[in-house]
């Protein structure tokens, strides 16, 4: 009887035992470990975001080195560039747009910057136009498109009609080419 009660005496102290290290000793560990899991996951995310504007800055910076002048007499900066005139119409090609004229405007110096105006009179459909815009604005030259003019003059419209080329429409697009001027 006595080893009965010694064992049962055992048993329960081993019970509390064991009560207590799952309450104070066992369970908080998860809980910090669930605390750990989350501040890791928020580094994890801070990491993914400074690689991503890491990338975008590499880009951003690499665009302003290939526009950036050493002065306004800097081959970069010169008028009618014909390597843009060329990729421009390398991209025209591509989307299968009928160019009818490209003429260069007047450049336009401003403090920061030299602008080289260009006008493009084409004949495109509305997902072709939307390609080529795409595809400029991604160039390695910075490009704003200052005015895009889609012509609907009813004559016009049927004489495309009668050609076969109903989906083309004619079309004037104003592009301009960003030069940076470094300041010394």
């Amino acid at each position: 009887m006595k080893k009965v009660l010694f064992g049962l005496l055992l048993l329960a102290i081993a019970a509390v035992a064991f009560y207590y290290y799952e309450k104070l000793v066992f369970r908080p560990k998860p809980s910090k470990v669930k605390e750990i899991d989350r501040m890791i996951q928020q580094e994890n995310e801070k990491l993914i975001a400074a690689q991503i504007i890491a990338n975008e800055l590499k880009h951003v910076t690499r665009l302003i080195e290939g526009n950036l002048a050493q002065s306004a007499r800097d081959s970069l900066a010169e008028d009618a560039s014909l390597p843009f005139m060329n990729q421009v119409t390398d991209i025209l090609r591509h989307y299968d747009i009928d160019m009818v004229s490209i003429e260069p405007g007047a450049r336009r110096n401003f403090a920061d910057y030299i602008q080289n105006p260009y006008t493009l009179e084409v004949q495109t459909n509305y997902r072709s136009l939307v390609n080529f815009l795409n595809d400029v604005e991604k160039n390695n030259r910075l490009v704003t498109v200052d005015r895009l003019d889609l012509q609907s003059n009813v004559k016009k419209v049927q004489t495309l009609a009668k050609a076969g080329k109903l989906d083309k429409r004619p079309m004037s697009i104003t592009l301009s080419t960003l030069t940076l001027l470094k300041h010394k």
